[in-house]
């Protein structure tokens, strides 16, 4: 018998798709959402950000999952990187209506900046409280240029109740690979390394992983995106099976 898991820690995959390799290590499913739930308790839904999806599509994808599963959705690419957060009322009203149909299990929002795309207070501002006036969930931001990682967007990130994504691999200084922002929530992006999106973490990366994800308390998040050689899933259940095997710390802190 498996560990209980840890309260109010999510791991997963962008996606669920399962490599032919693994798909024993799942119990058996309708669709390849329901295996991978199975022995996953979220997901990151990737492709929102490429084109929308009907609201009867975010249904059944609710109704194929347990109902401690969480999801976590990328907006798109349309707000982030072509309108670039600017004049975006429109766009934010029609995926609200398309994501709505995850009911409870809608955790959480991605928000992925270009890294062409500096912070402006102003514009930033305007945006998250938008975002906040329509969604009542977690909402973290992948920030990509370095501007972002200063003493005046960290204010701006608790002000709206905003997770700063920990991302690896992290942009040029480093800055990034901290999480930051909002405490209640932590959100870890791994994309691979040394080749992002192809390649697998070593034992030790993943070791320092599950050692910060048991540092911090609050909800966390740990999502693998090196889905091109299906590395996320073997990742993920392999963190998964470190932090089954460690003892639950009896005192965290944020």
């Amino acid at each position: 018998m498996r560990p209980a898991p840890r309260r109010n820690v999510y791991i997963g995959c962008a996606g669920w798709s399962l490599p032919s390799a693994t798909r024993s290590q799942f119990g058996e499913g309708e669709s390849m959402l329901a295996r991978y739930a199975t022995r996953f308790n979220a997901t990151e839904i990737n492709s929102s950000f490429h084109k929308p999806h009907r609201r009867d599509t975010y249904v059944r994808w609710a109704a194929s999952v347990p109902a401690g599963f969480r999801f976590s959705v990328k907006l798109p690419r349309t707000i982030t990187h072509d309108a670039r957060l600017r004049g975006a009322a429109r766009e934010l009203d029609r995926f609200a209506g398309e994501v709505d149909g995850l009911g409870r299990k809608l955790a959480l929002l991605l928000v992925q900046l270009p890294p062409s795309l500096p912070f402006e207070a102003r514009t930033a501002s305007t945006f998250f409280a938008m975002l906040r006036r329509r969604f009542d969930v977690g909402i973290a931001c992948e920030a990509r240029h370095a501007s972002w990682f200063t003493a005046a967007a960290e204010a701006l990130w608790q002000r709206h109740g905003i997770a700063r994504v920990a991302a690896d691999p992290p942009i040029p200084d480093g800055a990034s690979r901290e999480p930051g922002g909002d405490k209640r929530l932590r959100y870890w992006r791994w994309h691979g390394w040394p080749r992002v999106y192809y390649s697998a973490y070593d034992d030790d990366a993943l070791r320092t992983l599950a050692g910060a994800i048991d540092t911090h308390r609050g909800t966390r998040w740990a999502i693998f995106d090196n889905t091109a050689h299906g590395h996320a899933v073997t990742d993920a259940l392999r963190l998964q099976s470190m932090l089954d095997a460690a003892p639950t710390p009896k005192r965290r802190t944020a």
